[in-house]
C-alpha cells in the first residue's frame, strides 16, 4: 500500500471518532517539514474559532524556524491563550495522522500547560 494511502486511512480512523461541538471543540494540528498549524473547529458550524501557526508575525518575532519542538511547544501556547480568550476551556484533540510524539505532543503538552483540558 502506498505511503500516501495509508495516511489517508490512518486520518480518517482518527477523525471518525471525533467531532468539535461548540461546547468542546477540535484542536486540529498539521504539520510540515518547516512549520505547524494549529486550529480550534466547531464542527456543527463548520467554523475555524481560533487559530495559530509558525507564520504568525508574533510567533515568528520570537521563533526563527517553525519546525521543531519549541516552535511547536510556542504554537500550542498561543492557541491556548486565543482559546482563552475566545472563552474555550476543553477541546478534544484531533492529532490526524501524526504520532502523538514530537512536535504534536509537544503542541498539546503546551497547550494543555496554558490551561485547555483535553
Amino acid at each position: 500500500m502506498l505511503v500516501q494511502a495509508r495516511r489517508v486511512r490512518r486520518q480518517r480512523r482518527v477523525r471518525r471518532r471525533l467531532f468539535g461541538t461548540p461546547e468542546r471543540p477540535r484542536l486540529a494540528v498539521f504539520r510540515s517539514s518547516k512549520h505547524i498549524y494549529a486550529q480550534v473547529i466547531n464542527d456543527v458550524n463548520g467554523t475555524t474559532l481560533v487559530s495559530a501557526s509558525t507564520l504568525d508575525p508574533e510567533i515568528r518575532a520570537q521563533q526563527a524556524y517553525g519546525g521543531n519542538k519549541a516552535a511547536a511547544a510556542l504554537v500550542g501556547r498561543v492557541v491556548a491563550e486565543r482559546a482563552k480568550r475566545a472563552s474555550i476551556d476543553k477541546i478534544c484533540f484531533d492529532r490526524r495522522c501524526y504520532k502523538y510524539h514530537g512536535r504534536v505532543q509537544a503542541l498539546a503538552d503546551a497547550a494543555r500547560e496554558a490551561g485547555l483540558q483535553f
